[in-house]
């Protein structure tokens, strides 16, 4: 009888471990499923930019490299602040947002016709190219479990630019352009453990409206580790390229530009 009942647990046992071991529950993680998820941090990109202001009387201008021509830094430490509002099971609207604003100080090599502006070899210039990005957009989660998701969605990147040359008897030649640059994005999000979570997004699109011609790429990659309940950690890569022309009565401005390097923020969920 004692054998028959020490075989009969140790079957039971058997059956029961791999049955434990199925039930067992995925990882949580509070970014995967807080309602609002906030961060701040220290964004550092190299960045390459170029420009052309075409003038009606003048006719095409000079495309300037800013960081050889110009003498404008190509690294730069940046705020970067993020939101994430999740405001249904599978549906979020997320927005970021930086801000770069360089000068430059340089004698040039050769003739630069910048606008209605020609700047002759050797002409002491002061620049200043100023950018701002903001993205928002709107996705939905079709595919969502406990610690993963897939999704995809919709969404604007509105590119700012101020850019201005001259000299000391030159007076700037300035150039506003907002350039809304709309995308389609595909994301995924994956908890690691109930600490440690991964995540990536691509934008991309290509838009001709009215008087702006635009093309946009950008990825980011984030690593986060939460060992808190409400904070957490992150190291993330962002790439951003973008090509945009915006044509006006009289003058005509092309931007070319990346951004791109890693960035390290703190961030909040609840």
């Amino acid at each position: 009888m004692k054998t028959i009942r020490i075989a009969v647990a140790a079957a039971t046992l058997g059956l029961c471990t791999p049955l434990a071991h199925a039930q067992e529950a995925p990882p949580i993680h509070p970014a995967l499923h807080d309602r609002f998820y906030v961060g701040l941090g220290a964004y550092v990109p190299k960045s390459s930019t170029s420009a052309q202001l075409n003038s009606s009387t003048l006719g095409v201008g000079t495309n300037i490299d800013f960081e050889q021509a110009l003498g404008m830094t190509t690294q730069k430490t940046l705020p970067d602040f993020f939101v994430r509002w999740r405001f249904a099971d599978r549906w979020r609207v997320e927005a970021e947002y930086f801000q770069i604003n360089r000068t430059g100080d340089k004698a040039t090599e050769n003739q630069i016709q910048w606008g209605d502006v020609t700047f002759p070899a050797n002409t002491q210039i002061q620049s200043r190219f100023n950018f701002s990005d903001t993205r928002v957009s709107a996705g939905y989660s079709f595919f969502r479990t406990a610690d993963k998701e897939m999704g995809a969605g919709f969404g604007f990147h509105v590119a700012s630019y101020n850019v201005a040359l001259g000299t000391a008897t030159i007076s700037n030649e300035e150039k506003k352009v907002l350039a809304p640059l709309p995308v389609v994005s595909i994301y995924g999000q994956f908890a690691l453990t109930e600490t440690w979570a991964v995540g990536g997004r691509i934008d991309r699109f290509v838009m001709t409206y009215d008087n702006y011609y635009g093309n946009i790429t950008s990825l980011a990659l984030d690593l986060n580790y939460q060992p808190f309940r409400h904070v957490g950690f992150g190291l993330a890569y962002r790439s951003l390229n973008i090509f945009a022309k915006a044509t006006g009565s009289s003058l005509t401005a092309e931007f070319n530009q990346t951004f791109q390097g890693p960035l390290l923020y703190v961030n909040a969920s609840f």
